[in-house]
């Protein structure tokens, strides 16, 4: 016979200094549709078109808490009227410590938004049924590609900035 229990085990603290990184809560921010031109715009035959603007933000909570956000903007029209209008800003908060500058930097701009888009394109798809008008499927993206293009564009114009000596 042993002295064994069966207590679940706690996991082992992490040492002090380690690098963390770890989602405190998801959550929908904010949310807002518009169908200005309802019901007549049902009636419509013509092909309408899509545009779609994703913005990507965050911010330090407190020491070592982030919240990153990533916002979908679509505006579908029908030649100069606007079928329907919706913006959905899906948001989470974050516990990052003890990484340095330049991988923190890459956790809010890649890892997180990663994490918080999908939640994002159910909303939109959602909305849109509800509504009763198509879905919208937003489209998978590659926040690492769009981070290193931001990253090159930051340094290209700062290389192109003029240089002043004092």
């Amino acid at each position: 016979m042993s002295d064994e229990t069966n207590a679940p085990a706690t996991p082992a603290a992490a040492p002090e200094g380690a690098p963390m990184f770890q989602i405190q809560r998801m959550y929908l921010k904010d949310l807002s549709l518009e169908q200005p031109n309802s019901p007549g715009i049902f009636t419509e035959q013509s092909q309408s078109q899509v545009d779609i603007n994703l913005t990507l933000g965050f911010e330090a909570v407190s020491d070592g808490i982030y919240e990153v956000t990533v916002t979908a903007t679509v505006n579908t029209h029908v030649g100069d009227r606007t079928m329907f209008l919706i913006e959905a800003k899906q948001a989470g908060v974050f516990e990052i410590r003890n990484v340095p500058p330049q991988q923190l930097d890459g956790l809010l701009g890649i890892v997180c938004p990663q994490m918080i888009y999908p939640y994002v394109r159910a909303i939109v798809s959602d909305v849109c049924s509800r509504a009763c008008f198509p879905p919208v499927i937003l489209a998978e993206v590659n926040f690492q590609a769009l981070y290193e293009a931001q990253k090159a564009q930051q340094a290209q114009q700062a290389a192109a900035a003029p240089q002043t000596l004092n």
